[in-house]
């Protein structure tokens, strides 16, 4: 008789500023893990950084003996800056994200007239996953589902029995992302999320974000495939393309943009790494005026 798979352990930490999700997913105490979408704290006001949220994620790996492989980036994230450059200093690994992460590079490149030497290749990345890649955390498989639609280059990761969704999906009560962004078209998400829905149901379904309705529940993190099938208020399985892509639509009209969206991509389609600094040792990021 083979021996059983092992079951992905998965501990998710809330940053409660951005109500982003990030994830520590690993094999078993003592072995191999990813950490999955790591959040830099940031101060707008103020330009300030600093680790503490991070630093949580790190004191959970060395109190369980973890080796982390690698660093995953869903996307190039719009409400938060990565702290991936902060893990990989502190406990190794590689950072990866999808390979289209270069066609958001080319349309953040131009939005923000970036400098000469920034390189539209991903190549500031560790490693850039293909669509339905394999690859390993231990003794746990890992595979890539690309679901654009929210971007052109969200990936969502398969570990295990764990999928993390990134910005696909968020939990039933709250629906589905916004498509508006530049290189977003909610068609392609619709496609995207149809994919995922073709999981077998009791697959495990991590969220990047959760945005409880208002006087309703704490936040929550996990469904299950089965549940947004039935429940998403967006995209169960009832909704036509033609339905979901009208609803997107208005919707996307009327939000505002994310708060940190602008320093986030910035920083987010550099892996996590602040622009250089100018000539007087100060590092910037730039505010396009009427553009965005």
């Amino acid at each position: 008789m083979s021996a059983a798979k092992p079951l992905t352990q998965v501990q998710p930490f809330l940053d409660p500023d951005t109500e982003t999700w990030s994830y520590v997913v690993y094999d078993h105490p003592g072995g191999t893990a990813a950490v999955v979408d790591p959040v830099l704290d940031f101060d707008p006001a103020s330009g300030h950084t600093n680790t503490a949220g991070a630093k949580r994620v790190v004191e959970f790996i060395h109190a369980e003996k973890l080796s982390v492989e690698w660093i995953l980036e869903t996307h190039a994230h719009a409400d938060h800056l990565s702290a991936a450059p902060f893990i990989r200093k502190q406990l190794g690994g590689k950072i990866a994200i999808g390979d289209k992460i270069s066609e958001v590079q080319k349309i953040f490149r131009e939005v923000f007239n970036l400098e000469k030497q920034f390189l539209v290749d991903g190549s500031q990345f560790d490693h850039l996953f293909h669509d339905g890649e394999v690859f390993n955390v231990g003794e746990l498989e890992a595979r890539v589902i690309y679901v654009p639609g929210h971007t052109p280059a969200d990936m969502a990761w398969m570990i295990g029995d764990a999928l993390f969704v990134g910005d696909t999906l968020f939990m039933p009560d709250v629906g589905s992302a916004r498509c508006d962004f530049p290189g977003g078209d909610a068609g392609s998400l619709y496609r995207s999320v149809q994919k995922l829905l073709a999981l077998p149901e009791g697959i495990r379904m991590f969220m990047c974000h959760d945005y409880p309705p208002e006087g309703g529940r704490e936040h929550r993190c996990e469904t299950t495939v089965g549940e947004q099938k039935r429940n998403n208020i967006h995209l169960h399985q009832s909704v036509s393309e033609a339905e979901f892509v009208a609803m997107r639509t208005k919707r996307d009209a009327n939000l505002p943009m994310p708060r940190l969206i602008i320093p986030s991509i910035q920083v987010n389609i550099r892996a996590g790494q602040m622009p250089p600094a100018e000539d007087n040792g100060v590092i910037y990021l730039k505010v396009p005026i009427n553009h965005l």
